[in-house]
């Protein structure tokens, strides 16, 4: 009967190495996702790496570099000029800039940045104008923003006193677009 051998500490770590899972075997916990997957060809086109694979839950990446072809460069930020201002006339502004500071005016912001609609369409009447009256939920314009259309909905009771973005024109988080005066 033979006895069992004693391990020395040296060799532990050798059996720990060999019991982790390799690298051939897919992870179960792994799962590329699309921004997974532009991370990976990202990091390609910067670094001296010239093919990758790569298996995750039965799915498999082969990203090979083409020889001789350079990652383009990234393009540079657009740069925007402010929109200049529709000429207006100081006595048709004061009105309206004098009814949307009023106490009992509740102020619809816009909620991101965007394009400032009226209308749903160019050629549709605007969802609503100034006198109307408005109930919440009910939809007051279209912001849209990276080619998504967003209706931006009233949130009280009452009547439109004065529509303050122009029709087509960009709106930052928060700046006011309607002023209603609360029932």
């Amino acid at each position: 009967m033979s006895m069992p051998k004693k391990t020395s500490p040296a060799s532990a770590p050798a059996r720990r190495r060999a019991a982790a899972p390799r690298a051939q075997e897919p992870d179960p916990g792994l799962a590329l996702g699309i921004a997974d997957i532009q991370a990976l060809v990202s990091l390609m086109g910067r670094e001296p790496v010239d093919e990758l694979q790569f298996e995750s839950r039965g799915v498999k990446l082969h990203i090979r570099k083409l020889p001789g072809v350079q990652a383009p460069a990234p393009a540079p930020a657009p740069a925007y000029a402010a929109p200049s201002p529709a000429p207006v006339q100081a006595a048709d502004a004061q009105p309206d800039a004098e009814r949307a500071e009023d106490p009992g005016i509740h102020p619809i912001t816009s909620p991101i940045v965007g394009t400032f609609y009226r209308a749903p369409s160019a050629n549709a009447a605007p969802f609503v104008q100034p006198g109307d009256f408005v109930k919440p939920g009910q939809t007051l314009c279209i912001v849209e923003a990276m080619k998504l259309m967003n209706e931006i909905e009233c949130d009280v009771a009452g009547e439109v006193v004065a529509v303050l973005a122009e029709n087509g024109q960009p709106v930052e988080y928060g700046e006011r677009l309607f002023a209603i005066r609360v029932r």
